[in-house]
């Protein structure tokens, strides 16, 4: 059975290019409700952008160290988005939605420990950045992928840096079950380039295809 990898792309501000990514092929997209960073977006103005997606296509929002309401705030105007967590949110105050979530790992702080990932109990999946805890991602930046290979309970997704020309060697080294790009696929922050994403989007199959 050839192996699909899953893609997430993150820090989308348009429609327009939320339905390019959309039509390429891209598994979920992430919205990024971080006042501080230059990919922000409203949860009201995201809602509008998810409200004419297909069903199909999982929309991710991002979370740093945000307030319990500033969650539930999203989460009621979108009863499917996923959270993803992205600061340094303890399992607990993750857990306390009641609801699958992601949780971002940034390795600029260390690899955690398997006891550490296990406190996450309503986890379906760790997003490992190359930003150190607490910071946001989409920085460009890699990191050291051989940290991650081995076997892992739930889904890695990789981050960082990932781009039209490292994502088959990512693929091929980690064999996560999803990728996670946001400036790889930028004209500027914010601002997708839908000829990056259709390369990268290539790419990935390309990798996939190769096994």
């Amino acid at each position: 059975m050839a192996r699909r990898t899953r893609v997430k792309i993150c820090g989308i501000t348009r429609l327009q290019d939320a339905q390019k990514a959309q039509a390429l092929g891209a598994d979920s997209l992430g919205f990024v409700f971080v006042p501080a960073s230059k990919r922000f977006i409203t949860p009201e103005a995201a809602q509008l952008i998810v409200n004419q997606l297909s069903p199909f296509v999982t929309p991710v929002g991002l979370f740093l160290n945000a307030d319990k309401a500033e969650v539930n705030h999203a989460l009621a105007l979108m009863p499917g988005l996923l959270p993803q967590f992205h600061g340094q949110e303890t399992a607990e105050y993750c857990d306390q939605f009641e609801r699958p979530y992601l949780k971002a790992i940034g390795v600029g702080g260390g690899m955690p420990s398997e006891a550490e990932l296990a406190a996450f109990q309503r986890c379906v999946g760790f997003l490992f950045d190359s930003n150190a805890p607490g910071e946001l991602g989409g920085t460009g930046h890699t990191f050291d992928w051989t940290k991650l290979v081995g076997n892992m309970e739930r889904p890695l997704i990789l981050a960082g840096g990932i781009n039209v020309h490292n994502v088959e060697r990512a693929i091929n080294q980690v064999a996560p079950h999803a990728v996670d790009v946001s400036s790889g696929v930028e004209l500027s922050k914010g601002i997708k380039d839908a000829e990056a994403m259709t390369n990268f989007m290539a790419a990935v199959s390309k990798a996939d295809e190769s096994v």
